[in-house]
């Protein structure tokens, strides 16, 4: 049975190599499009992880900081450090933006991190080139995607930045790298308006005033004061002491606090569950239609080999080789088919995965599941050609 396989692919071997090179093809967009998946996962976990946090407190009601804005007074922080079981309350900002490099745009998440030292809540917890920020203003590390290097000049908004550290592996849960700011410099690009909206919002506050006379001294003041005013921001990270749990320090912040408190694991949901579930099953729903369309052309392939030896079939069947042995050499066909394919797409996903613009993570299991159920697909692909060619009459080895 090896022999008759062996030979009948030999026979044949460019259809079986050309038709193992457009199934690997496909093949390997169907792992990339896992890894693409697991990347989007690992990158939301990642951030959770460089964020250096227990606890994450956000705005009532809100899912922030990562899948809804929130914002929140910027010296909450103070009350909630002195709560039992804190050991680090630190503000944090985060904004998606276009940041402008040269003549170039490049889409980052800009991070605002609290004054302190390494190891700080939010700061980034390695650098591989230059050093972290020390001023107040104007200095920025990048992560290495960004493709920025040190001594550039980054422009957010009306100011300018110039990068003293680079980073690897900071991204945002949409895999954005992140460039981190100092917060004053972060609030002021997040909330601040610029001069001609604050210009139009006063003449606009005086023309109401015109028609109607505040009904509180100095209320005009107050509400030109707020709009210039930027002290918010969209989280306090929180580190607890390793005798308290997660539960017992949020329960008192949500309490008299009245804020939104998530751990480590309701993050995760939100950033898994929620976040990234629709691009979830959109690949899903790829994977499906490429495992279809790879079983359709296995099928096929096998299906018009068989076809192209019905004579000798019909022969062996003539001889009296037994139906079991006929099977097997079709579906051995069919394995060999597949393997080839496999071999082929994990080649093709290996060498693309890297020039993709978002992360991609290929995965051991990925690669061994998708073996399975591309040896899967080839057996049950391969059972029209066997239903078809043990149907054959043996009379037709003599009337051809």
């Amino acid at each position: 049975m090896i022999s008759l396989a062996g030979r009948d692919i030999l026979h044949a071997w460019g259809k079986f190599i050309f038709t193992g090179i457009g199934l690997g093809l496909l093949i390997g967009v169907t792992l990339t499009m896992a890894g693409v998946y697991r990347g989007m996962v690992d990158d939301g976990k990642v951030l959770l992880d460089n964020s250096g946090a227990n606890l994450w407190v956000v705005q009532k009601d809100t899912l922030g900081p990562y899948a809804e804005s929130s914002s929140i007074p910027d010296d909450l922080w103070r009350s909630i450090r002195t709560l039992p079981g804190v050991a680090e309350a630190a503000n944090v900002t985060y904004l998606t933006m276009q940041v402008g490099r040269g003549q170039k745009d490049v889409r980052v998440m800009v991070v605002g991190i609290a004054a302190g030292e390494p190891g700080t809540s939010g700061w980034p917890p390695q650098l591989v080139a230059g050093r972290q920020i020390t001023r107040g203003h104007y200095e920025a590390v990048a992560d290495i995607a960004t493709g920025f290097r040190l001594g550039d000049e980054v422009n957010i908004r009306r100011n300018r930045y110039t990068v003293v550290g680079l980073t690897r592996r900071m991204v945002s849960s949409s895999g954005d790298p992140m460039v981190f700011i100092p917060l004053k410099d972060a609030q002021e690009a997040q909330f601040l308006k610029d001069n001609d909206a604050i210009l139009m919002q006063r003449r606009r506050t005086e023309a109401n005033r015109a028609f109607n006379r505040p009904a509180v001294p100095g209320l005009l003041d107050a509400v030109i004061a707020s709009q210039t005013s930027n002290n918010s921001v969209n989280a306090v990270l929180v580190r607890i002491q390793p005798e308290y749990s997660p539960r017992e320090v949020a329960e008192p912040i949500r309490r008299w606090k009245r804020l939104t408190v998530y751990d480590r694991a309701q993050m995760e949901e939100i950033l898994v569950g929620k976040l990234i579930a629709t691009s979830a099953r959109q690949i899903a729903m790829f994977l499906v239609i490429l495992a279809v369309v790879s079983a359709a052309i296995v099928a096929f392939i096998i299906y018009t080999l068989t076809m192209d030896k019905i004579r000798e079939i019909a022969v062996l069947k003539l001889i009296g080789t037994r139906n079991r042995t006929i099977a097997g050499m079709i579906l051995q066909q069919a394995l060999v088919l597949g393997v080839i394919g496999f071999v082929v797409g994990k080649i093709t996903a290996t060498f693309a995965a890297p020039l993709f613009p978002k992360y991609v993570l290929l995965t051991p299991i990925d690669s061994i599941l998708g073996f399975v159920a591309v040896l899967v697909i080839c057996v049950l692909a391969s059972i029209v050609a066997i239903r078809m060619a043990l149907k054959v009459d043996p009379a037709e080895a003599i009337g051809g």
